[in-house]
């Protein structure tokens, strides 16, 4: 049992209060239940009684033909969305990633009593407190949630995000170094990508827009690193979700998908 203590609701089912180890058990074994179900896909809230917050997330689950168990666990990918669209909006990637064999939690990082994001003056000091807010979300999910299953690895998950949930996966690797497996981003335009070998780093670049100066690595930093920045054409940075095109989508799930493979993947794929 977890040494944590939140009041947790799962939707849309029921509500009830148990703590956050034994709210998350019941959702793994209605997720077993699901027979026949490739991924199956539930929501739980979460509370940090430290911050005062809630913190809803939307979990994937990986089928069962995974085999994810204590002796071969599964690893975890937290997902970050970009602002103003819903954590249940990024499916087009959570469901391959969970298919793949990661347990995927995407991670609400907006409540509707937050105030505006920041849109003028220096962008980056503003949002810092911005990213350290959603880098203390994912903390938080990923301690509170640890206890729950030792089929899931919850160290080094690897980070996906949009836009300013792109901003914050970056964020966190460089407040933490080693934090992270791996970094995907899609279209991030504030935050600086780590600069090294490790985490390996794939960037998603959007036609309609530029990074800030100093977030994405130079031509000679990529090739010290094997960082990937790969520039679409186009392609608009709001469309970088399930409400974009079929091809666009599929474009990005290509080049997720190359990405796993060369840093092999998940649970054997």
């Amino acid at each position: 049992m977890s040494s944590f203590d939140f009041p947790v609701r799962i939707a849309p089912m029921f509500a009830l209060n148990l703590s956050a180890a034994g709210a998350f058990s019941a959702v793994l074994s209605c997720a077993a239940m699901a027979a026949g179900t490739p991924v199956r896909q539930s929501s739980l809230e979460l509370f940090d009684h430290a911050r005062q917050r809630a913190v809803p997330v939307e979990l994937y689950f990986p089928p069962e033909s995974r085999g994810c168990a204590p002796a071969r666990p599964c690893p975890i990918a937290i997902l970050s969305a970009g602002t103003g669209i819903g954590i249940r909006e990024y499916g087009f990637i959570a469901k391959p990633l969970a298919a793949r064999g990661y347990l995927v939690v995407s991670v609400d990082h907006q409540l509707p009593t937050d105030p505006a994001m920041p849109r003028a003056g220096d962008l980056t000091a503003h949002r810092r407190a911005l990213w350290e807010r959603n880098a203390n979300n994912i903390r938080f999910v990923q301690e509170a949630l640890r206890p729950s299953s030792a089929s899931y690895v919850w160290d080094k998950p690897l980070l996906v995000g949009h836009s300013s949930g792109g901003d914050s996966s970056a964020w966190i690797e460089t407040e933490t170094p080693g934090f992270a497996s791996a970094i995907i981003t899609l279209d991030h335009r504030r935050a600086a990508l780590p600069r090294g070998a490790t985490p390996p780093v794939l960037s998603i670049r959007a036609s309609d827009t530029e990074a800030d100066a100093g977030v994405l690595p130079t031509a000679r930093e990529q090739a010290a690193s094997g960082a990937l920045i790969v520039k679409f054409a186009n392609a608009r940075h709001n469309d970088m979700f399930d409400g974009g095109s079929e091809e666009l989508k599929a474009r990005i799930l290509a080049e997720i998908e190359k990405f796993l493979q060369k840093q092999g993947g998940a649970n054997g794929a």
